[in-house]
């Protein structure tokens, strides 16, 4: 049975199951299969640098050595910040109450790709009502971790879902000062007499 996740909203504690939708059962999948002269499927070996030894499958791991070339037990590890400090450990989103108090709008929420949808079952009406047409974002994780991902819940036909997201990394391109392009921009342009601009290249 899924673990339920407690969501706050309006200074009300609603709790719902997150069942994950396989993407693949949606869109379905292909896979590549390389196969011998008999049509049966080929193992996949690698060769060490000389050439001459074959290793199998699973035959390698990756390891942490330090620069002194010691090898590094993943328990030494420490997670840290851009200045070096103690990195915070987030606690999982399923053992405590998550605030669902920021919105976005439709355009932020376009700026993500999502990664995996949930669908949140036994959730109650009164957790889609509060919802409404909105869309709620917050920091999501499934077990502790140092690196929360974004996630949204929002309703799509009467149905509460739970969207894993990682944000976009726009890079904007432009001549000069970047900043000074606004939203009508292009509508300026228009009305001083530059129709011969297709501004479905941007």
């Amino acid at each position: 049975m899924p673990r339920q996740i407690t969501f706050q909203i309006g200074g009300s504690e609603y709790g719902a199951a997150p069942v994950k939708i396989d993407r693949r059962k949606l869109y379905g999948w292909t896979e590549l299969m390389a196969v011998d002269d008999h049509g049966d499927p080929c193992d996949l070996l690698t060769a060490d640098e000389s050439g001459k030894f074959i290793i199998p499958l699973g035959g390698t791991g990756n390891g942490i050595l330090t620069e002194s070339g010691r090898w590094v037990e993943r328990s030494e590890l420490k997670t840290v910040d851009a200045d070096g400090k103690a990195a915070p450990l987030f606690t999982s989103s399923f053992n405590l109450v998550n605030e669902l108090r920021e919105k976005v709008s439709p355009q932020e929420f376009l700026d993500y790709s999502i990664t995996d949808f949930y669908e949140l079952t036994d959730a109650p009406a009164e957790f889609a009502k509060a919802i409404g047409d909105d869309i709620y974002l917050f920091e999501y994780t499934y077990n502790d971790s140092y690196d929360p991902s974004p996630a949204f819940v929002m309703v799509a036909d009467h149905t509460l879902f739970l969207l894993i997201a990682v944000k976009n990394a726009f890079e904007w391109l432009c001549f000069g000062d970047c900043e000074t392009i606004d939203d009508d921009f292009d509508d300026r342009l228009i009305e001083e007499g530059d129709q011969d601009i297709d501004f479905s290249m941007f």
